[in-house]
């Protein structure tokens, strides 16, 4: 198991920043994500850009547990976005050890979105990160044959596909097509699992994408499948935001299933 395994902030949205690191510390993983940027206007907004008593405090507890940071998240790119407007993020991401960049392409233009995309990946190559575009069937890059077509078209080094199996069913796109994607563009990949049959509306997938995901090899995904295609050494960020359960189970022993579940695949891929 020399693979960095994350918990993604999803998994544990209850948490605060800093108790996002400690809970990934306490229930063994190697890495965790961290969300600087709301993904919803529900979610609370952390002051962390700048050199903030938070940020020094997520700081403090990644040194003190030899936790690492993955990714950072969310970016989202829409027709009015400046990206020079994420410079101060994107240094907080620096700042904060990160490898990774996720972004969500929110712009219907797809030629525009392309473009923002690239100069999105230079500002990241600027400070030594490379940028993961996340393909999710209700935005602008919806399945993984668009998202590995705007990467491509992007041309840039540092660019990426994320795949995240939930997103791989629910865009109906296939295992298959991976083998499309050069293994210089991906970068790490999301975890979970979920029932086979997709819901029958994307306000039904939107809810059970937020909130009702289950642990990996309780569902009925073919992740052995997904992990035979995609490179055997590729950082893996759990992410199974579980609403239902939370009320019962506590952060870190929804951590510690998460991360059980993936490991007993990754042992019998």
């Amino acid at each position: 198991m020399t693979r960095p395994i994350s918990l993604a902030a999803l998994t544990v949205l209850e948490l605060t920043p800093p108790e996002m690191v400690s809970c990934a510390a306490e229930a063994g993983f190697s890495h965790v994500g961290i969300r600087l940027i709301p993904a919803t206007p529900t979610e609370p907004q952390y002051d962390l850009v700048g050199d903030t008593p938070m940020r020094r405090e997520v700081e403090r507890r990644l040194a003190d547990t030899g936790t690492a940071v993955l990714d950072v998240e969310i970016f989202r790119l829409k027709p009015e976005t400046r990206v020079a407007d994420f410079e101060a993020t994107i240094d907080c991401a620096a700042h904060l050890g990160a490898r990774a960049l996720l972004v969500a392409g929110n712009d219907p233009d797809e030629s525009r979105l392309t473009d923002r995309f690239a100069a999105f990946c230079d500002l990241a190559a600027s400070h030594g990160l490379t940028a993961n575009l996340e393909f999710m069937p209700w935005t602008d890059a919806k399945d993984l044959v668009q998202a590995t077509r705007i990467v491509t078209a992007a041309g840039r080094r540092n660019g990426g596909v994320l795949i995240d199996p939930f997103h791989l069913s629910r865009s109906r796109s296939r295992i298959a097509d991976i083998a499309a994607i050069p293994p210089a563009h991906l970068h790490f990949m999301q975890f979970c699992d979920v029932p086979a049959e997709v819901p029958p509306t994307m306000d039904a997938i939107l809810a059970e994408a937020r909130a009702e995901r289950l642990f990996p090899g309780d569902g009925g995904l073919d992740l052995w499948g997904l992990l035979h295609a995609l490179p055997p050494d590729l950082p893996i960020s759990v992410e199974v935001p579980t609403h239902t359960l939370a009320r019962s189970m506590g952060a870190v022993d929804r951590a510690r299933r998460a991360l059980a579940g993936t490991r007993a695949l990754l042992a019998g891929a």
